[in-house]
Protein backbone atom coordinates (compact mmCIF):
# COMPACT_ATOMS: atom_id res chain seq x y z
CA UNK A 1 0.00 0.00 0.00
CA UNK A 2 1.83 3.54 -0.82
CA UNK A 3 0.10 6.19 0.27
CA UNK A 4 1.18 10.16 -0.73
CA UNK A 5 2.23 12.10 1.80
CA UNK A 6 2.11 15.85 1.80
CA UNK A 7 5.59 17.31 3.10
CA UNK A 8 3.61 20.67 3.85
CA UNK A 9 0.96 19.29 5.86
CA UNK A 10 3.08 16.84 7.35
CA UNK A 11 0.36 14.21 6.53
CA UNK A 12 -0.52 11.00 4.61
CA UNK A 13 -3.31 10.98 2.56
CA UNK A 14 -5.75 7.89 3.24
CA UNK A 15 -5.66 6.68 -0.45
CA UNK A 16 -3.55 8.14 -3.28
CA UNK A 17 -5.75 8.52 -6.54
CA UNK A 18 -5.05 11.51 -8.50
CA UNK A 19 -8.63 12.80 -7.28
CA UNK A 20 -8.07 12.28 -4.01
CA UNK A 21 -4.68 14.49 -4.46
CA UNK A 22 -6.29 17.14 -6.13
CA UNK A 23 -8.97 17.54 -3.69
CA UNK A 24 -6.28 17.73 -0.96
CA UNK A 25 -4.30 20.39 -2.96
CA UNK A 26 -7.31 22.47 -3.30
CA UNK A 27 -8.45 22.85 0.46
CA UNK A 28 -7.72 25.82 2.20
CA UNK A 29 -5.80 23.88 5.39
CA UNK A 30 -3.23 22.59 2.42
CA UNK A 31 -3.30 26.21 0.74
CA UNK A 32 -2.34 27.86 4.24
CA UNK A 33 0.57 25.35 4.78
CA UNK A 34 2.08 25.97 1.79
CA UNK A 35 2.15 29.86 2.08
CA UNK A 36 3.32 29.86 5.75
CA UNK A 37 6.31 26.98 4.06
CA UNK A 38 7.33 29.75 1.68
CA UNK A 39 7.07 32.55 3.75
CA UNK A 40 8.87 31.34 6.48
CA UNK A 41 11.79 30.37 3.78
CA UNK A 42 11.76 33.85 2.56
CA UNK A 43 12.62 35.00 5.82
CA UNK A 44 15.07 32.29 6.87
CA UNK A 45 16.49 33.53 3.55
CA UNK A 46 16.35 37.74 4.20
CA UNK A 47 18.14 37.15 7.90
CA UNK A 48 20.59 34.45 6.16
CA UNK A 49 21.51 37.74 3.74
CA UNK A 50 21.01 40.46 6.82
CA UNK A 51 23.98 37.65 8.75
CA UNK A 52 26.17 37.83 6.10
CA UNK A 53 26.30 41.33 5.39
CA UNK A 54 26.74 42.41 8.58
CA UNK A 55 29.54 40.22 9.20
CA UNK A 56 30.86 41.40 6.17
CA UNK A 57 30.54 44.96 7.34
CA UNK A 58 32.34 44.09 10.62
CA UNK A 59 34.98 42.64 8.96
CA UNK A 60 35.68 45.58 7.32
CA UNK A 61 34.73 44.11 3.33
CA UNK A 62 32.33 46.54 3.00
CA UNK A 63 32.52 49.99 3.21
CA UNK A 64 30.32 52.63 4.93
CA UNK A 65 27.75 53.96 2.71
CA UNK A 66 28.13 57.21 0.66
CA UNK A 67 25.62 58.78 2.76
CA UNK A 68 26.61 58.10 6.24
CA UNK A 69 29.33 61.06 5.97
CA UNK A 70 28.47 64.47 5.20
CA UNK A 71 28.80 65.33 1.67
CA UNK A 72 32.08 67.60 0.85
CA UNK A 73 32.21 71.44 1.17
CA UNK A 74 30.52 72.59 -2.07
CA UNK A 75 28.98 69.27 -3.02
CA UNK A 76 25.85 69.55 -4.85
CA UNK A 77 22.74 66.58 -3.34
CA UNK A 78 19.92 66.69 -6.01
CA UNK A 79 16.91 66.99 -5.20
CA UNK A 80 14.34 64.08 -4.38
CA UNK A 81 12.42 63.96 -7.99
CA UNK A 82 9.14 65.46 -6.37
CA UNK A 83 10.79 68.83 -6.19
Amino acid sequence: LVRFYCDYCDTYLTHDSPSVRKTHCSGRKHKENVKDYYQKWMEEQAQSLIDKTTAAFQQGKIPPTPFSAPPPAGAMIPPPPSI
